[in-house]
């Protein structure tokens, strides 16, 4: 290999970037996504309000817990396999399997980022008055909100990549590029399925983690306190004006 682009000629061919051309590396991109938004978009609201319940009542638990021990001990290939079996069609089975991908971590992270605030603001917050839901949604959540994106953020990572097994039951996404090239020992197609999938992980991380400095307020993500900090330090480090009494 020379380090240029024909290293991937594959990749870098701009008859693969045709829009009008037939799988196309754009659509396969697009399918991907959708994808990977679906699975994230159902398994969200499936597991985030399982977790509210868990983390807020302390109760069933042991569901919270279990459950990322499930999702990393879960075959999603044999999955996949074992629907297109039983459900006889190729979409269904496949987004099932990643929606069921996509649930521990949100679930367990929910939980843990609620079990994981002081009491005591807790009970402040039921103190001054506020019913069970306000204070869920108006106090838990809120201080709850970095652990919570963690976890989002991990399901998302895993389901994009995890995403390319619907190829294997006949649909679309990346994963066409890697099981197509496979069947025909085309490695050149091989390695940039690879690439695109690993590339357009990081771009989803870094949306998800720019998402997380938007809705995560400053004071409970410790930015706030850190400039506090260094204010204070500032302050503290200060010449002492001439004349003053030490």
């Amino acid at each position: 290999m020379n380090g240029d682009a024909t290293d991937l000629p594959y990749l870098f061919d701009p008859a693969h970037w045709d829009v009008g051309a037939a799988g196309n590396i754009p659509s396969l991109i697009l399918t991907h996504l959708y994808y990977t938004g679906l699975a994230l978009g159902i398994g969200f609201v499936i597991a985030f309000p399982v977790g509210l319940y868990i983390g807020h009542t302390g109760k069933l638990a042991f569901i919270a817990i279990n459950a990322g021990n499930v999702g990393r001990a879960l075959p999603t290939l044999g999955l996949i396999g074992f629907l297109v079996v039983l459900m006889r069609g190729q979409f269904i089975p496949a987004m099932v399997a990643l929606v069921v991908l996509a649930i521990p971590p949100i679930l367990t992270s929910t939980y843990a980022g609620l079990r994981a605030i002081d009491r005591a603001a807790v009970d402040a917050a039921r103190g001054m008055g506020m019913r069970e839901l306000q204070t869920l949604f108006r106090v838990e959540i809120p201080m709850a909100m970095p652990i919570i994106m963690s976890g989002l953020r991990s399901a998302a990572l895993q389901v994009v990549a995890t995403a390319t097994v619907a190829a294997y039951v006949g649909l679309g996404g990346l994963g066409r590029l890697l099981i197509d090239g496979l069947s025909v020992n085309d490695y050149d197609r091989v390695v940039a399925g690879a690439v695109l999938v690993a590339v357009l992980a990081v771009v989803i991380d870094l949306v998800a983690e720019g998402i997380q400095r938007l809705v995560v307020s400053p004071g409970v993500s410790g930015r706030a306190l850190t400039r506090g900090t260094r204010t204070r330090n500032t302050a503290t480090t200060a010449p002492t004006p001439a004349g003053s009494v030490g």
